[in-house]
């Protein structure tokens, strides 16, 4: 589906904003009260509203719906506000992401008779999910809460970093219960899960695993569950088929279960009967791990050791404040809602992956020990090394280079000897192109943040760009491009591989490694080889030198076929981000460059053209913000002496393609990634080539916005006069002193100071528009 405008979809707008209404925070007193977790989860954004910690190991969030796997695109987070029932409560999730593989160690709190099946949509009655409203919902950062319309339970959530901690407040009933499944997940086939085992240890405590093969080939969930009261009996079926039940005090008349069961099998459910009075309240506690069920009962004990939810939820509340606080934001209410739920979705990923002891399961399935830093999974490069972790670079330059040594721990515990592509749960899931890893790392190298290894961390960067099995890696070595009639995609590969390689040469350059960096930097020239002159477009070449026909540049590809990646010719062709001058020149000067950046942002095209792509999003014209590939070209015109028309495009595009509604990101939020576009382009710049260590200027969208650097430093960005009417920058100063270049260095950020614009009306058009003040592009070294 082609998404043009952020509330068109199965409900209005103004019905949109009555039913979040009811599930915000009603004061904006502080930073967290801004938040609203309901953003993103309607749409395309596939954010959950449920509960976590900053970076936290576990989500546990509601599962509205699970599909299989080419049906499950709209669920990938698990929760979608269009649906009218909940499944239950699960405690892995991605943020934002187009694919999933989580949802796991599902709870289902039930009245009534029991149900193994999860019924359907149309029949909720047919299986245990129940139906709900959003009028008896909510969510904050690190809590969640609903009311089951079916049972009559009240649903609440909170977190640790390993704990999802749920409390449920049942009616008076002799048939509550609590349901495990551990066959539901996000997305589910038939023998995804391979292997499970449910251990009931006593009449309060399970344990138990599951070991699934999906987009990961090969995951392992451990849990511990516990509940604050004793259930009075048990059953644990395997597929369809009662094997044990048991019996509590209550039953029996003794302290103890007799002969605990321990049972294995690929599709294990249990449930755990309770009776309750009017208004109790019985809460379970989950902890995972990847290491074995003896590291999530440590996990347990450590961070949850009692039974004080709301102690839980308090602490919960103070960790998301004390990030959420480092960035001090003025403006209205609506936009102090968006920022800092975006800020807030910056915090979800890459998450914790070890136990409290520092134990993980490595790539190699191993059991390793982070013995001196936190380990991390869920990386989502191909999107994040463009916005996300150069946020990092700022607010978290101490956490990204342990998320450094995370991927370099992956590199040496893999078999193929190189860094993380799409990695998480100890696994290589291969998706998406380039080696964006090698981005991440050197951007926080010229930076200077070096807690790791920095010789290892440039040879893996090394044996990532020459792993030759790698997609079409071999040709392009050889050619200088990625071979289209042996390779899908090979325009785009082309084009993120050349980005790539100018990284690894800055940073062996900055390493004196002298015939690393004159490879490498020749290689950051590839992007040449695919430019058509003719047509003006990048395009895929075949082996023999000639471009691959028929060529059709409106035409969008997947990942899985066709010379672009989730885009067409019309958006690839500016991706070069570390030689826009050398793109300008390919087109033939700054004036046909602007021609052609308009004709893009404006140019319609039927949507039969997208017809094979699953999640082209956010478009004004061509241009396709829900992809990452187009979320740097608005910034474009900055490098050809027109920084006021990126003024007026950054504003056209937070303006139409964002808002404070559950549909408001245009697309898949992605780990973080678009979240981080927003947050930079709100302060105003936005690092279009990671490894510049530049970020080119926009137009700021708040008045005033203070980020604390941590040591006393601090760094303002202030927009003086602005409104909806003034929206140009009129001049700046940095430092009190004037200032007109189109970007501002990282040094100028972290070292603390004041960056001021004078906002107005017209266009300044001389600001900042002569080519001294153009961003840094590789060509103007050469």
């Amino acid at each position: 589906m082609i998404r043009r405008l952020p509330c068109v979809w199965r409900l209005s707008a103004a019905a949109l904003l009555t039913l979040a209404a009811a599930a915000r925070p009603s004061a904006g007193s502080s930073p967290y009260d801004d938040v609203d977790p309901f953003i993103g989860t309607g749409g395309e954004g596939h954010t959950y509203p449920g509960a976590t910690v900053p970076f936290g190991m576990v989500q546990v969030s509601p599962d509205t719906e699970v599909r299989p796997f080419r049906e499950s695109f709209p669920w990938a987070a698990g929760y979608r506000y269009e649906d009218a029932t909940i499944l239950g409560f699960s405690h892995t999730h991605f943020s934002g992401t187009g694919h999933s593989d989580m949802g796991d160690v599902l709870l289902v709190p039930r009245v009534g008779p029991l149900q193994l099946a999860p019924g359907t949509v149309e029949d909720p009655d047919s299986g245990y999910r129940s139906r709900f409203s959003h009028g008896e919902e909510g969510a904050q950062p690190g809590y969640y809460w609903v009311r089951l319309q079916d049972s009559g339970v009240k649903v609440e959530l909170t977190a640790t970093s390993r704990v999802g901690v749920h409390r449920y407040t049942f009616p008076d009933a002799d048939d509550a219960h609590v349901l495990l499944d551990l066959v539901s997940s996000i997305y589910n086939y038939d023998g995804k899960v391979l292997w499970s085992q449910i251990r009931v240890e006593s009449d309060s405590l399970v344990t138990g695993f599951r070991q699934t093969k999906g987009w990961a080939p090969n995951r392992h969930v451990y849990f511990a569950l516990e509940f604050s009261k004793p259930f009075r009996s048990y059953g644990i079926v395997n597929e369809h088929e009662e094997h044990y039940q048991g019996f509590g005090p209550a039953r029996r008349g003794g302290p103890h279960f007799e002969n605990y069961p321990e049972v294995s099998g690929r599709k294990l459910k249990a449930y755990f009967n309770f009776g309750t009075d009017s208004g109790e309240a019985i809460l379970a506690k989950v902890a995972i791990s990847s290491v074995g069920p003896e590291g999530a009962l440590e996990n347990l004990r450590a961070e949850v050791p009692g039974w004080d939810f709301d102690g839980v939820r308090a602490a919960a509340r103070e960790a998301w404040s004390r990030e959420l606080e480092r960035v001090v934001v003025e403006g209205g209410r609506r936009e102090r809602r968006m920022f800092y739920t975006a800020l807030y979705h910056t915090l979800l990923a890459p998450a914790v992956y070890m136990d409290v002891d520092g134990r993980y399961r490595g790539a190699d399935g191993a059991i390793h020990t982070a013995e001196d830093f936190t380990h991390y999974h869920v990386f989502s490069l191909w999107d994040t090394y463009r916005a996300l972790h150069p946020l990092f670079t700022i607010l978290h330059p101490e956490r990204n280079g342990e998320m450094i040594r995370s991927m370099l721990a992956h590199r040496e515990q893999n078999v193929h000897g190189i860094l993380p592509v799409w990695s998480f749960g100890s696994n290589e899931t291969w998706t998406m192109i380039g080696y964006h890893a090698v981005s991440v790392i050197a951007d926080a190298f010229l930076k200077g943040i070096r807690n790791y290894d920095v010789e290892g961390a440039f040879e893996a960067m090394k044996a990532s760009a020459s792993y030759a099995p790698y997609d079409g890696l071999d040709g392009y070595m050889e050619h200088g491009y990625v071979l289209a009639d042996r390779e899908v995609g090979a325009a785009s590969k082309t084009l993120e591989y050349a980005y790539d390689d100018w990284t690894v040469a800055l940073m062996a350059e900055a390493l004196s490694r002298h015939d690393d960096h004159r490879s490498f930097w020749k290689r950051a020239g590839n992007y040449r080889n695919v430019f058509d002159a003719a047509r003006g477009f990048m395009r895929a070449r075949n082996s023999d030198g000639s471009f691959r026909e028929p060529f059709d540049p409106l035409l969008a590809s997947t990942l899985y076929g066709g010379d672009y990646t989730e885009g067409n010719a019309w958006q690839y062709t500016w991706y070069v981000p570390h030689d826009v001058q050398g793109l300008i020149d390919l087109m033939g000067g700054n004036e046909r460059f602007v021609s052609r950046l308009d004709e893009l942002f404006m140019l319609e095209a039927g949507e039969d053209k997208y017809a094979h792509v699953e999640d082209i999003a956010g478009l004004i014209g061509q241009y396709a913000h829900g992809n990452e590939p187009s979320q740097h070209i608005a910034y474009l015109y900055s490098y050809a002496g027109q920084p006021w028309r990126t003024q007026e495009r950054i504003r056209q595009i937070m303006t139409t393609l964002f808002d404070d509604t559950p549909q408001g990101i245009s697309g898949n939020e992605d780990c973080g990634q678009m979240s981080a576009w927003y947050v930079f382009s709100a302060l105003g710049f936005y690092p279009v080539a990671p490894g510049s260590l530049e970020y080119v200027i926009g137009a700021p969208q708040l008045p005033k916005v203070t980020l604390d650097l941590g040591g006393g430093r601090r760094f303002t960005v202030r927009a003086e006069k602005l409104s909806e009417r003034n929206r140009y920058v009129q001049s700046a100063t940095l430092g009190g002193k004037p200032y007109d270049k189109a970007f501002i260095r990282h040094e100028d950020v972290v070292r603390g100071g004041t960056l001021v614009f004078v906002m107005g009306p017209k266009p300044n058009r001389a600001w900042a528009s002569s080519l001294r003040s153009a961003p840094y592009s590789m060509s103007r070294r050469e």
